[in-house]
């Protein structure tokens, strides 16, 4: 599908709704845009899972997790320690 559109003096684009609604492009989709070529290319911005970014840190760094966090939590709590 090809269709055009005009670059306003803010250099804004209205995407066409045709195009819009043929990608699912509802507001708030971010598109990340570049160049190749000489051709712009517009694709929707993949997010990443901000918890899977954190996966294997602690190995990246050499750190025993376990480890890591006995020492900033203190010792697992027991009946004897409490005194129940």
């Amino acid at each position: 599908m090809k269709t055009s559109a005009i670059v306003s003096e803010k250099g804004q684009v209205t995407i066409p709704k045709a195009l819009r609604a043929r990608l699912g492009l509802t507001a708030g989709t971010v598109l990340m845009f570049e160049e190749r070529e000489g051709t712009l290319v517009a694709s929707r911005a993949v997010a990443e899972d901000p918890i899977r970014s954190l996966v294997g840190l602690g190995e990246r760094r050499g750190v025993d997790v376990d480890r890591w966090l006995a020492a900033s939590r203190g010792p697992a709590w027991s009946k004897e320690r409490d005194g129940e």
